[in-house]
Parts: structure tokens; sequence; C-alpha cells
């Protein structure tokens, strides 16, 4: 299941562009590659630690994949437009650390809790997009700013100490019993649900399609009369939001406490699941579910590299290598199309 996207059309001699709907494959390639790659990753780690296939391991990890997942789908929205958002960190930061504070401080329910961290997400990501669409600057340049932006604001939240005594209002997306059901971690089912909804959007709905049309040529994608800047603008609104609300998993998996570590290095592993899952950093081309399966990818790996005692730091080694891998396939493929 993918929605990778052909070619924006070329303009015609009246200067229109003709931009026809076909409809990729249901499966790539790469995504196939991907699978492969996963089952036998957990052969072998079921071989040389068996307890990796058991539900005590494999809940926390379904667990741990959710909020990358999730922000994944935004963040392959982003990169098919030809974007990046490199401050999703820290907004799950501002998210986490406001949420935080408000269900210390108040007795709110979980829905009211949940609808405030997305709004904050919502709000910061909205800020990135209007900044890139309409400031016609670098997204790279924007979100480092913003990010930095992002980052003092939560410290000023934090106030230089760790929020204390968080109650258990969020547990229904933590683990245990009260943050699954028949085993499945609800969050992991909510990024699930989330990557179903996002191919769907990005096969056959109109709007998801002309994202593709932004990331291969925007000039291109305006003379067809797709309005560029304001989808834009909804997309990086989006990521925010899905930020915010992988704020609230990482509250619930967490202690009664939250420091201001809070969403450090997320931004990386989020990017990385996209890349690996075979959407183009070049823009024009992307699959969601090659983002859920790539960042099941990197947790395995992770988790892998933990289980089997090795060194932590093999494991950002093979995840390095895998971007390494994705990325220049990716060029090599590009440059085959373009001499077609």
């Amino acid at each position: 299941m993918t929605a990778t996207a052909p070619a924006p059309a070329p303009a015609s001699a009246s200067g229109q562009v003709s931009l026809r709907r076909i409809l990729p494959p249901v499966v790539t390639g790469q995504e196939l590659v991907l699978l492969g790659v996963l089952v036998v990753l957990w052969v072998l780690l079921g071989i040389f630690t068996p307890a990796f296939l058991t539900p005590g391991s494999i809940g926390p990890l379904l667990v741990q994949v959710a909020p990358i997942a999730l922000i994944g789908v935004g963040m392959t929205f982003v990169i098919i437009t030809a974007g990046i958002d490199v401050s999703v960190a820290a907004t799950i930061m501002v998210s986490a650390v406001v949420t935080a504070r408000v269900l210390v401080a108040a007795d709110v329910p979980a829905v009211l809790a949940v609808l405030l961290a997305i709004a904050i997400g919502a709000l910061l990501g909205t800020v990135n997009g209007v900044l890139i669409a309409y400031g016609r600057v670098h997204p790279i340049i924007i979100t480092f700013g913003t990010a930095n932006l992002f980052q003092w604001l939560g410290l000023r939240v934090f106030d230089s100490s760790t929020v204390n005594g968080i109650p258990g209002t969020l547990d229904f997306f933590g683990r245990g019993a009260a943050g699954s059901t028949l085993g499945v971690p609800h969050s992991f089912a909510i990024a699930v649900v989330a990557v179903a909804v996002a191919w769907w959007f990005l096969r056959y709905a109109k709007a998801g399609r002309n994202l593709y049309a932004i990331g291969g040529n925007q000039n291109a994608a305006r003379l067809a009369g797709i309005k560029v800047q304001p989808r834009l603008v909804w997309v990086y609104g989006i990521t925010g939001a899905l930020a915010g609300l992988a704020a609230c998993m990482i509250i619930a998996t967490g202690t009664s406490s939250l420091d201001q570590s809070v969403g450090s290095g997320k931004e990386l592993q989020v990017i990385a699941a996209v890349v690996i899952g075979g959407t183009s950093i070049l823009g024009g081309r992307g699959s969601v579910v090659g983002t859920m399966l790539g960042a099941l990818l990197v947790q395995t790996v992770v988790s892998g590299v933990t289980q089997l005692g090795w060194p932590t730091q093999l494991g950002f080694l093979f995840v390095g290598i895998c971007i390494l891998i994705a990325v220049g396939t990716d060029l090599i493929r590009e440059r085959a199309r373009r001499r077609a």
C-alpha cells in the first residue's frame, strides 16, 4: 500500500499543465523489502533473544513506535511537498510541558488534555507553515529557527525544574492493562488508524494528490490551479497537531514527572523513519505505509541492540547505514528517471 505519485505532466503550449489522475501501485518494491527485512530481523532476534517475541517485549516496542509513526504521517506530507520540519521535537516539548502543568494544576478530563496538546501543536505547526509558505524561505532554515524559539518557550514553561506529580489521566496511551486492549497498545492502534486515513487521503483525495504535484514542481502546480501556499500551511499545521498528540503518548509512557529532555532526538527518529520508508527527500514521492515500516525498523534495531547486550552506539550506526542506503537509492532512482 503506497501513494507514490508520477511526475507532474509538462506544460502545454498554452502554458497550462495537464495533471493526470493515475493511481499508483498498491504495494511498492521498497515496502516489500522493508517488510522482508523486518521479518528476518524479528526471526533472528527471536532465535538469539527468545524474550524478544514475548508480549512483554513486543508491547513496549509498539508503544515506542507509536509517536514516531504518528508524527511520521505529518512528516511524510511535509517531505512529499519537498519540505522538512526539524522543529517537531521542540513542539513535543512545549505541548508536553503545558499539558503536564495543566494536569497537575487542575483535574481536567483526558479529552480536554488531549485537545489542548493537539491545539498547541497545531498552532506551532501553523506558525511554521505560514513562515514557509509566505516567507519563501527554505523550510529547514525556518524550522531550525522556530525549533530554537519553541525550545526557549518550553524551557520558560519548565522554569528550570521538572514537572512532578502528573496524574494518570492519560494512562489510556500508556503501557499495561490501562493502555491496551487484547494486548494491542492503544497508542499504536491510533497510529495505525492515522496511517490508514493518510494512505487513503494521499491515494484517493484530490488534495492529497496535489501534495505530490507541489513536491514535484511548485510552479507547475500553480499553473494547474493548485493553491500551493494554503496547502503548505495546513501540511505543517497537521504535523504540529500530530506532534501534540504524540506528546500525550510520551507523557503517558513516562513516570509521574516530566523533565526538560522530553522530545529530545525525536525529530531525527521521525525523519529517519520517513526516509527509510521510501519517501523521497527531494519531494514528489512518498508512502505513509513505508513510514510505518520505517518506524518499526528503527525501533526494532534499537530494541534489538539493547536486548542483545551490544553497545548502544551500534543502534545509531545501523540506523545511519539504513538512512544512507535509502537516500542513495532514492538519488540513483531520480537520476535514472531523469535520463529516461
